[in-house]
């Protein structure tokens, strides 16, 4: 199934300056695993070296985060929009 990674602006840097990407995985965790062997930059710069997300990093599956799913492990479908935002925070 062909999902859609959307990568914001000051991720690109680390997948080629690609805003989109696609993906073939059943599950959030997965499309993490596919970016940690296609992207490697892209991939520790949204999980640390345990494999979690990082604190600063949210993913959502078109609209929801996947913390009110069931996390990493959410099932994804056909078609699916996995978003990856970074937290902004400034004065």
């Amino acid at each position: 199934m062909s999902i859609t990674v959307r990568v914001p602006t000051a991720l690109r840097v680390y997948c080629d300056d690609a805003p989109v990407l696609k993906l073939q995985a059943p599950s959030v965790r997965a499309a993490l695993d596919d970016l940690e062997r296609t992207h490697p930059p892209l991939y520790r710069s949204v999980c640390d070296e345990t494999g979690t997300v990082r604190r600063h990093v949210n993913l959502f599956v078109n609209k929801t985060h996947v913390r009110d799913l069931q996390g990493l492990d959410t099932p994804l479908s056909e078609g699916d929009v996995v978003t990856i935002l970074p937290a902004v925070s400034g004065g």
